[in-house]
């Protein structure tokens, strides 16, 4: 038997080679029949092969093809040719993930095993690195230097390789073959509608579309100012980080990651990757299109732990810079322990105002439904709470948003597990809103029936608790009206237009300010609200949503130093890279120049 997986570097032993595997290694362009003969019955010479393999334009197709050995031949030719995991796993058929470090598929000697969020079986099982693990990682990340990978003086060849990758990159999400297999990898693990795991997909494609071809280059744009005398110019330049980590949720397991992980990588930075090991094997399977796409794969490392492990790691190899996607308790301690270094996109309890103007009440309506509740209401920006100016409420959204919030289905995933909030947890805090003064059950409120989602995650119909104005923003009640539920739960109230000041002072105490949604028309009414808030992104107009966050516009928080954003060139720029002034001075000196007194 031979020890040959899509662990590159694992120690080869000799014994009856099938011809399969020896072609393929054979194919690399390594010639495996002479290493096993010169050691015909002990150890290949590990460093050699690996080196060798390492320098092989084919080694990352050699990786991809030794992973699916245990794949049937069927379900080998229906996959996409980088992916080594069938995402019709179950826990009849479960899969089982890798870490990459410094270009090695690795394994650990502890595993975690990840249940099915929909019946609680044992269906995949991932790496749990331990610290006495960490070595390899904290080697990689330190030999990265602080001047970065590539920038503006160094390795700029890199810029052009990184629109290349882009470019073939966003072309195979085109593929349907490709999309479809995404979107159900994303589907299996983060339960969504296919429509919502789809748009997901293709959001990720049109962001390596825009970064494709000279926009990697164009990102790293310098600009020039005149000297004060001849022979001087300053220049400013986008420089990297250099070592960077990047940790990102469940919620969106191929979006957030793949959006932020290219945005430090175009700049310069080698990443080290941490994605929630619920949902990470759609990362690990992303890596290896980007590594067939071109992407080194030394660039990346990425991890499988618990939160302490990664925590140490972090204090070990003390990135320059770090991304974190998450909830804010844990954001907070990251900026602590990280002395700063850090950017945040932590969550928000995202608020929408319905202005005086009702018009267009069943799109209005349909947008605020899928706002609270599209992917069970696991989103950063999803709908928390919504004000009701009383003109809606006469015209009936109340009774219209009961109906659209019954159409969702168990069945097609338009409600399903709420990964992070357990049913407990839901209906604890909806009979804790419900002790205050007038407040009631709009809908929901209630666990879904006749499911099999495991106890630990949640399971409720989609909740929305009404609360009357007067009591939402009485100091003792506020904490507790305002706290995210990270699942299909929001909280509805109503104002008129005397009480606006009322709503503006609630929006202004409010702790997080990832996105909101002024939905008017009135620009008398947009102005005010929009000026008085600080959201990072708002949307306005009668079309406004909080959910929007595509690949065209700026998504992040603001009214903090260390919001980070997404997708577009000023955040890849804010969050991985940093301003560095070169100032050439050449002289001439003037002729006349003499010694001056001390100063």
């Amino acid at each position: 038997m031979v020890c040959i997986s899509n662990e590159i570097g694992c120690v080869l032993r000799y014994s009856d080679v099938a011809n399969a595997e020896v072609e393929l290694l054979g194919s690399s362009g390594l010639n495996v029949r002479s290493e096993f003969a010169s050691k015909p019955t002990g150890l290949v010479d590990r460093q050699k092969i690996r080196n060798k393999m390492l320098r092989s334009s084919s080694l990352r197709a050699v990786s991809a093809l030794t992973s699916r050995r245990a794949l049937n031949a069927r379900t080998m030719s229906s996959l996409p040719s980088f992916a080594t995991v069938d995402p019709d796993f179950s826990g009849a058929n479960p899969t089982d993930g890798f870490n990459l470090v410094n270009g090695e598929w690795t394994k650990t000697a502890k595993t975690e095993t990840i249940v099915d969020p929909l019946n609680g079986e044992a269906f995949m099982t991932m790496p749990l690195t331990q610290k006495n693990e960490l070595a390899p990682f904290v080697e990689s990340m330190t030999s990265c230097p602080k001047h970065g990978l590539h920038n503006p003086l160094k390795n700029v060849e890199r810029y052009v390789m990184y629109g290349e990758v882009s470019a073939k990159a966003g072309a195979m999400f085109r593929e349907d073959k490709v999309a479809d297999y995404f979107a159900k990898l994303v589907q299996r693990t983060s339960p969504k509608s296919y429509f919502q795991a789809r748009n997901e997909v293709k959001v990720t494609g049109k962001f390596l579309e825009n970064f494709s071809g000279d926009q990697v280059r164009f990102l790293a744009s310098s600009f020039g100012v005149p000297g004060d005398h001849q022979g001087q110019t300053s220049n400013g330049h986008r420089w990297p980080y250099g070592p960077v980590a990047l940790i990102t949720p469940f919620n969106f397991p191929i979006e957030i990651p793949v959006l932020q992980m290219m945005g430090a990588l175009f700049m310069g930075n080698k990443v080290l990757l941490k994605v929630d090991s619920k949902v990470s094997i759609v990362m690990q399977e992303t890596l290896r299109l980007l590594h067939e796409c071109g992407m080194p794969l030394t660039d990346v490392d990425f991890i499988n732990s618990d939160g302490a492990v990664m925590n140490d790691l972090l204090m070990q190899i003390k990135p320059r810079n770090t991304l974190f996607t998450g909830s804010q308790a844990v954001a907070e301690k990251l900026a602590k322990d990280l002395s700063g270094r850090i950017k945040l996109e932590d969550a928000g309890f995202d608020w929408k105002v319905l202005g005086p103007d009702v018009r267009d009440f069943d799109y209005v309506a349909w947008t605020s439904d899928q706002d609270a509740y599209a992917c069970s209401g696991q989103k950063c920006s999803a709908q928390s709470v919504l004000f009701m100016h009383k003109n809606w409420a006469k015209a009936g959204l109340e009774k219209k948003l009961a109906e659209l919030a019954a159409r969702r289905k168990l069945s097609d995933l338009t409600i399903g597990p709420v990964l992070t909030v357990s049913t407990k947890r839901m209906l604890d805090h909806a009979a804790a809103l419900l002790k205050l003064p007038g407040a009631r059950v709009a809908f929901g409120a209630e666990e879904l029936e006749n499911h099999t989602i495991p106890e630990k995650y949640g399971a409720v119909k989609p909740t929305a608790i009404f609360v009357p104005l007067k009591e939402f923003v009485k100091p003792e009640n506020f904490e507790l009206v305002t706290t995210e539920i990270f699942g299909p739960f929001q909280v509805i109230t109503e104002y008129d237009g005397n009480e606006l000041p009322e709503v503006l002072d609630a929006l202004e105490r409010m702790e997080a300010h990832l996105t909101a949604a002024v939905v008017s028309n009135d620009q008398d009414f947009t102005n005010e609200v929009l000026s008085a808030t600080v959201n990072g992104t708002t949307y306005s107009g009668i079309r406004a949503r909080t959910t929007g966050a595509p690949q065209n516009h700026w998504f992040g928080p603001a009214g903090d130093p260390c919001a980070g954003g997404i997708g577009t060139p000023e955040a890849i720029k804010l969050v991985w890279s940093c301003h560095r002034e070169i100032i050439n001075d050449v002289g001439p000196v003037p002729a006349n120049w003499t010694l001056p007194e001390a100063t």
